[in-house]
């Protein structure tokens, strides 16, 4: 049987958990109540369960490359919509990772095939911050161009007709901007938090401006 060994960690670990908490899986299958959401990259590196250690139904997960949102992702939208329509999640977190390899790639023009499509929105901030990145020395760039990604994705979930109608009606959900240190394991704070529009655009001009200062 191929893959056997993934089967029977799945039983290992099954049944280690109902030892632990008998009726988990019961109390699972029934309902599916997460406060927080999770937009991050693909990278199999970056867990969302277990960097927060929360436990399965606790975190609704989305991941593509470059933990990217755009308004012609369709995928990426339903998922935000199904969590703040149906879920009601309080926190959704966009969490980028240094040394992401489809920011690396976006920074330095690399070619990596059909995924060079999809990276160019994330040239799309390298364009936009092209002066800050300059300034910078080049060890820091791809740290500063991680960041400066999770800071303008947060903006594109702000803008999302989902959210803005969240905040019109009233309900309460924050927006949140991490990035996660491989070498560490630790994830950070970059203070673009988003509670409604009326405090976006200086929330965002203020985690750029970290950024900055952090770096340089």
């Amino acid at each position: 049987m191929p893959l056997r060994h993934l089967l029977a960690h799945n039983r290992t670990w099954a049944s280690q958990m109902e030892a632990v908490r008998p009726g988990f899986f019961t109390a699972l299958s029934h309902q599916q109540t997460p406060r927080y959401m999770w937009i991050g990259c693909s990278d199999s590196r970056v867990p969302a369960n277990q960097i927060t250690g929360l436990e399965p139904g606790e975190v609704f997960v989305h991941r593509n490359v470059a933990n990217v949102v755009v308004p012609t992702d369709l995928n990426c939208l339903s998922t935000i919509q199904y969590a703040v329509d149906v879920l009601k999640v309080e926190h959704l977190m966009v969490v980028g990772h240094y040394g992401c390899g489809g920011v690396q790639a976006a920074l330095n023009d690399v070619r990596v095939g059909l995924a060079d499509n999809w990276l160019r929105h994330v040239k799309d901030v390298r364009d936009r911050h092209g002066d800050l990145l300059r300034q910078l020395r080049e060890v820091h760039r791809l740290d500063a161009l991680c960041e400066l990604n999770v800071i303008e994705q947060v903006m594109h979930v702000a803008e999302t007709t989902v959210v803005q109608d969240a905040w019109r009606r009233g309900q309460p959900i924050a927006l949140h901007g991490w990035v996660y240190g491989l070498k560490d394991g630790l994830l950070q704070d970059l203070h673009m938090v988003v509670r409604g529009t009326d405090v976006l655009d200086d929330t965002y001009r203020a985690a750029v401006a970290e950024v900055a200062a952090r770096v340089r």
